[in-house]
């Protein structure tokens, strides 16, 4: 499938989404929107992917939405632009499959909503990360106001959200935006030694985990411990949970079929 605005490419059994406007600091626009989305169903139809990466360059992960489309947008285009976001991010969220954003440079705005929909999140040390729409007259509209604030906490995603601040590489660490901070010239190394480690992890097990990590968050306690009961007894129905058992007692790798 052909993108215009996305670099795709599979290696090993590990997807790359190399997001591709370098003039524009890989800001989204509607296009975009539009072909991450298909990228990610790509993603997820084809079998031979195990983990996804998604990255920028070294000045930009994505700076943001561009905003000169949006400056004459009106109640129904915001709409428009917002439910195509949406759309996009859920499918990302929910894609069974691991997924990892690679920052360097600037994550901000839709930026880090994308990242904040991702399972990892690696900063290089340049990175800078924000959703400073408030500034702008506006706040974020692909889920930065739900998403930071369940990630973080609501001190540090108050001080980003309300107050427009944005952060860099170490701080974010520090918070828990993101899991690791790395030297620029060493992001994609560790995004691709990460990614190997989880592509080996059996799929279903994994996709089980995701769905009650997931539907957890938006639920009380109690449901959320039955969705993960349910999840942990339906995985003794696969032929992964015999193996990897019976591996483990026989002290050997296990073989894993995703089955």
């Amino acid at each position: 499938m052909e993108y215009k605005t996305i670099l795709f490419s599979v290696k090993d059994g590990i997807a790359w989404i190399r997001f591709n406007r370098p003039k524009k600091l890989n800001a989204m626009n509607a296009q975009v929107i539009t072909e991450i989305e298909r990228v990610i169903v790509e993603c997820e139809s084809n079998d031979e992917i195990k983990a996804v990466i998604m990255i920028g360059n070294e000045k930009a992960f994505i700076a943001g939405a561009d905003i000169k489309p949006l400056s004459d947008a009106d109640v129904n285009s915001a709409f428009r632009l917002v439910e195509l976001t949406t759309r996009m991010q859920e499918r990302l969220a929910d894609l069974p499959k691991p997924t990892i954003a690679a920052i360097s440079g600037f994550a901000l705005g839709g930026g880090l909503e994308v990242a904040l929909c991702c399972d990892f999140r690696l900063a290089a040390e340049n990175a800078v990360l924000g959703l400073p729409e408030i500034t702008l007259g506006i706040i974020p509209g692909g889920g930065g106001t739900q998403r930071l604030t369940r990630l973080v906490g609501l001190g540090p995603a108050a001080e980003m959200l309300l107050a427009g601040v944005t952060i860099k590489a170490e701080k974010a660490l520090s918070i828990g935006l993101v899991t690791e901070v790395v030297p620029v010239d060493q992001l994609e190394i560790k995004a691709e030694d990460l990614a190997m480690r989880l592509a080996v992890i059996p799929a279903v097990a994994m996709k089980a985990c995701k769905t009650a990590m997931r539907s957890g968050l938006n639920c009380g306690l109690k449901e959320g411990l039955r969705i993960e009961e349910m999840a942990f007894c339906m995985l003794f129905g696969t032929l992964d949970q015999k193996e990897g058992m019976k591996a483990f007692l026989e002290k050997r790798k296990p073989k894993f079929l995703g089955k």
